[in-house]
């Protein structure tokens, strides 16, 4: 635990963050994130996982936790609206990795399409992977990839009545939270103003 502040130092300086903007980030008072550096505070479990979260990095790199030379990936996956995703990538890093699985649950005839930071790439494993990207209406089978910038607003879910399994690839941008793509209001005053 010793080592944990000059790490913590290192990992901040690294992504060029100042102890107030990860004071800011953390929710973690100045002075406290100070005195972990200096090595005057002992972490606690609740200091680790925001700075952890921040700094994306397991608790394990921060903490300093010998490598045990095991290279299997114990990751839990996450179900949601039909949805399962493993996540491949064990740290949380500038570029991540997941397998899905959609079920035929997640057809839609009216997909409502959402953009955000960040690239993605797409690969079908197996079954039929419909894509909305844009205007472009796609059936993407096993075998084929597509990438796009995920500032493009776009869908994506299962083409068929059978489950799809894919492999995705994005970076840290396209974790954030995703922002809905509404159509733009028509001018109501074509003239301009008056």
């Amino acid at each position: 635990m010793a080592s944990v502040g000059p790490r913590l130092k290192g990992l901040r300086t690294q992504r060029n963050l100042s102890l107030t903007s990860l004071a800011q980030a953390t929710g973690i008072s100045l002075s406290t994130l100070s005195r972990l550096e200096s090595g005057q505070r002992r972490p606690t479990l609740e200091l680790l996982l925001p700075l952890a979260r921040v700094l994306r990095v397991a608790i394990d790199e921060l903490i300093g936790a010998p490598h045990t030379g095991d290279p299997r990936l114990h990751l839990k996956s996450v179900t949601r609206h039909g949805m399962t995703m493993l996540p491949l990538t064990r740290s949380a890093g500038s570029l991540q990795a997941y397998k899905l699985i959609i079920s035929p649950r997640m057809r839609s005839p009216e997909p409502e399409q959402s953009s955000h930071e960040g690239y993605e790439w797409l690969y079908v494993l197996d079954g039929r992977l419909r894509l909305v990207l844009g205007d472009n209406d796609l059936i993407m089978g096993p075998g084929e990839a597509a990438e796009f910038d995920t500032r493009t607003p776009h869908w994506f879910g299962n083409a068929d009545d059978r489950p799809v399994e894919v492999l995705s690839l994005l970076g840290h941008q396209g974790e954030r939270a995703h922002l809905r793509a509404r159509p733009k209001a028509p001018d109501h005053n074509p003239t301009g103003p008056s």
